[in-house]
C-alpha cells in the first residue's frame, strides 16, 4: 500500500528530467526545423524558446493554471469553514497551509498546483463547496493535499504548461511548412531535403500525441496515489469515496477547463468521455468506479 510522501523524491527527479527532456527536444526539432526551411534562426530561436519555456513552467506555471482557470484567492474571513478544513488537515500530514483558491463555478471540482508545499494551492468550486458534506469536502482536500505532500503539483503542472507548448509549436511548423523550403540545391541534395521534410512532418503530427500520452499516463497513476494517501491522511476513505461518486455523478460541465488543465481535477471535468478500448490510453483520470472500489475495500 502506497504511503504518504513516498512518490516524493521520485516526482522532483521526474521533473526535472521532463524539464531537460524538453530542453533537448525542442533543440533536436529546432535543428531538424532550421535544415528543412534553410533558417538558421530558427535553429537559435528553438535554444531561446526551450530556456525560457523551463523557467516559466518552473517558477510561472501554476499562476498560469489558475488564471486560465479563473480562481480567485479567498482570505480566511470569507472562507472560515474551509480554512480549518485545510489546517487540520496540514497539521495532520506535515505541511505548511497552501493558499486557497475557489473557482466561480456550480460544477463540482478541485486541483492543487503550486512548485512546492511552501507555495502551493488548493483550488476548489463553489459546486464542490456548496454540494458535498464536510466529510466529503475534507476527503477531496485530503486527496489534494497528497498531491502536495507527493510533489504532484509541480510534475503535473510542468507537464500541462509544457505539452501545451509542444503542441502550439507543432502548430506552428506544419502551418509554416506549407511556405515551402527556401533550400539551394546547390548547396544540399533534394534527396536529403525530401528526407529531413518527411522527418519534420512526422515530428510535427507526433510529438504532441506523445507528449499528450505521457502527461495522461502520469496522471492516472497519480490520481491512485493522491486517493491512497488523502485516505490515510483523513482516515476516512469512505467519505472520499462518495465525494467521487456524487462529483462524477453530477452532470455540469466545468466552463473554465480544457485538454490542457483537465488532468489536474480531481475528476475529469470534461463530462461524457468514457473509456472504451483505445480510448482509454486518451483518458486523463484511471475509471472512477475503480478508484471507488479501491477506496472502499481501504474502509473495510
Amino acid at each position: 500500500m502506497a504511503t504518504l510522501y513516498t512518490q516524493k523524491d521520485k516526482n522532483i527527479r521526474l521533473t526535472w528530467v521532463y524539464l531537460t527532456g524538453f530542453l533537448v527536444f525542442v533543440i533536436a526539432i529546432g535543428w531538424v526545423f532550421s535544415q528543412v526551411l534553410d533558417n538558421n534562426a530558427i535553429l537559435y530561436g528553438a535554444v531561446v524558446f526551450s530556456l525560457a519555456m523551463n523557467l516559466i513552467s518552473y517558477w510561472w506555471s501554476d499562476k498560469i493554471v489558475l488564471a486560465i482557470s479563473e480562481a480567485k484567492e479567498v482570505k480566511r474571513e470569507n472562507a472560515r469553514e474551509i480554512y480549518n478544513l485545510v489546517e487540520n488537515l496540514c497539521i495532520a500530514g506535515g505541511l505548511p497551509t497552501p493558499k486557497i483558491y475557489i473557482i466561480p463555478d456550480t460544477a463540482p471540482n478541485a486541483f492543487a498546483t503550486g512548485r512546492d508545499p511552501e507555495h502551493a494551492v488548493v483550488a476548489l468550486t463553489t459546486g464542490i463547496i456548496e454540494k458535498l458534506d464536510k466529510q466529503e469536502l475534507e476527503g477531496v482536500i485530503a486527496h489534494e493535499l497528497s498531491h502536495i505532500g507527493n510533489r504532484d503539483i509541480l510534475l503535473s503542472t510542468v507537464i500541462t504548461v509544457l505539452v501545451g507548448f509542444v503542441a502550439l509549436l507543432s502548430d506552428w511548423f506544419l502551418r509554416w511548412s506549407f511556405w515551402g523550403s527556401k533550400s539551394d540545391d546547390n548547396n544540399r541534395s533534394g534527396q536529403l531535403q525530401f528526407i529531413l521534410m518527411i522527418v519534420a512532418l512526422v515530428l510535427a503530427i507526433l510529438a504532441p500525441i506523445a507528449a499528450t500520452l505521457m502527461q495522461l499516463a502520469i496522471s492516472r497513476k497519480r490520481e491512485f496515489l493522491a486517493d491512497a494517501d488523502g485516505a490515510l491522511l483523513s482516515r476516512n476513505p469512505l467519505a472520499l469515496a462518495s465525494a467521487l461518486e456524487k462529483i462524477s455523478a453530477d452532470n455540469e460541465v466545468l466552463e473554465v477547463a480544457n485538454k490542457a488543465t483537465a488532468n489536474m481535477y480531481i475528476i475529469n471535468p470534461l463530462k461524457g468521455k468514457r473509456g472504451k478500448g483505445m480510448a482509454k490510453f486518451f483518458m486523463t483520470h484511471p475509471p472512477v468506479e475503480e478508484r471507488i472500489k479501491r477506496l472502499r475495500e481501504m474502509g473495510k
